[in-house]
């Protein structure tokens, strides 16, 4: 009688728990987004000329650190502090983002994608966003970067 009695309880629990997150209209904190490539899709708007940009940056030994301290401070709020993604935006890990030229992250940073709810940096000093794509870029370490297309001669 004691175990049923405490089957019960805890199928009473989870039901309250299961309610409490559907009537919050929230998705439940662990509800990351699954993986879904069409997300990626804005970086291939990115026009020719963009692409093409280097990054001024891309030798400067601060700018990985400078861009990590900018990140936290306007990213990681809806990106997760390690860039891998929440409910609010895509994971920057990807071999989307890691494959992407520095030219067109910086041109994503720019324009942001409103209708997604990525806000536009522009206002953000230049230099500051090249920071920033530093410290993107630097996410996935070497052995993606050999992986991703855009490293292949």
């Amino acid at each position: 009688m004691a175990a049923a009695l405490a089957v019960s309880a805890s199928f009473l629990a989870v039901s309250v728990v299961l309610a409490q997150g559907r009537s919050s209209g929230k998705p439940p904190v662990a509800a990351a987004p699954g993986y879904d490539p069409a997300i990626y899709a804005e970086l291939q708007k990115a026009p020719e000329k963009a692409r093409r940009r280097a990054n001024p940056l891309e030798n400067d030994p601060h700018a990985v650190a400078a861009g990590a301290i900018l990140f936290e401070q306007h990213c990681a709020e809806c990106h997760g502090k390690s860039a891998e993604g929440s409910p609010k935006a895509p994971s920057l890990v990807v071999s989307e983002v890691q494959s992407a030229t520095p030219g067109t992250l910086f041109w994503l940073l720019t324009n942001g994608v409103v209708r997604k709810k990525m806000p536009v940096w522009s206002k953000l000093p230049e230099p500051q966003r090249w920071q920033l794509v530093r410290y993107i870029q630097s996410l996935g370490g070497p052995a993606l970067r050999a992986e991703s297309p855009a490293a292949q001669p």
